[in-house]
């Protein structure tokens, strides 16, 4: 009876306490989790930033899988936000140009890559951004993981930029984020003694020790090694070692944005 009436009491204090805990909890960045009239409120509150990650669907070798890209920067985008305090992340843009599809080009030479040309990518950038003003934020961020489309996105912002002149709402290509991702942490780990030839520039050792670090699921441990379309050597990626890049990403980033309203 004792027994039983201790573990009573304690179902108790476990009910108990969980509301409490989830009540601590912060609320999420994320818009896709927010209901409408939470969003119009947040902004109210002062989370005037909204940050549209962009990613890409496109093959990384026989070790990390093909949604890389959009899984990363979601994550590093939630990050940045939390640590900005007064941002919110929008959807992330899976749909990227990627090459050509007839004859084949870049990435899209492997199986699941998916493409889309210069103007879709900029026209779908363009009515991400204007919903957002109209939905009330003020400066519009374009966080951008992969390197193909880094100019797409600045003429984008610019053009924005151009027609929102007296609106008091900027767009922001934070062409930044992709820098501390590629050379800022290149330049870490050779610090630390990795050659450049293994670092490499994609599926190498930088990238896919940035995915361990996200998200492990992203990567066939089995399968670390040079494969086709690899640039580098995955076989010493670590965890530990992407976790030091995200850090780096994330202040360099929250850096950027902060500067990024005084600029002309």
């Amino acid at each position: 009876m004792h027994s039983s009436r201790l573990r009573a009491l304690a179902c108790i204090f476990l009910i108990a306490a969980f509301p409490a805990a989830a009540a601590d909890a912060p609320p999420s960045v994320f818009l896709e989790d927010l209901t409408s009239p939470e969003l119009a409120q947040r902004i109210r509150a002062g989370s005037t930033t909204a940050i549209i990650p962009i990613g890409g669907t496109e093959q990384n070798g026989a070790h990390m899988a093909l949604g890389k890209h959009n899984v990363r920067v979601r994550a590093l985008a939630g990050k940045i936000a939390q640590a900005l305090g007064n941002a919110i992340v929008a959807p992330v843009i899976a749909y990227v140009p990627e090459g050509g599809v007839n004859p084949p080009t870049g990435h899209m030479r492997y199986p699941g890559t998916i493409t889309v040309s210069d103007k879709t990518y900029r026209d779908l950038l363009d009515s991400a951004a204007r919903s957002l003003k109209l939905a009330g934020f003020r400066d519009i961020v374009l966080l951008g993981d992969h390197g193909g489309y880094q100019k797409d996105d600045e003429a984008v912002a610019q053009a924005l930029n151009h027609a929102w002149t007296g609106t008091g709402v900027r767009a922001h290509a934070v062409t930044e984020y992709y820098r501390a991702s590629t050379a800022a942490f290149a330049e870490a780990l050779q610090r630390k003694g990795y050659a450049a030839s293994e670092v490499g520039m994609h599926a190498g050792l930088a990238d896919t020790s940035l995915a361990l670090a996200v998200d492990p699921s992203l990567v066939r441990g089995d399968r670390l090694q040079p494969s086709p379309g690899v640039t580098g050597n995955p076989a010493r990626a670590s965890a530990s070692l992407g976790n030091a890049g995200v850090d780096i990403i994330v202040a360099q980033t929250v850096a950027a944005i902060r500067a990024a309203p005084a600029r002309p």
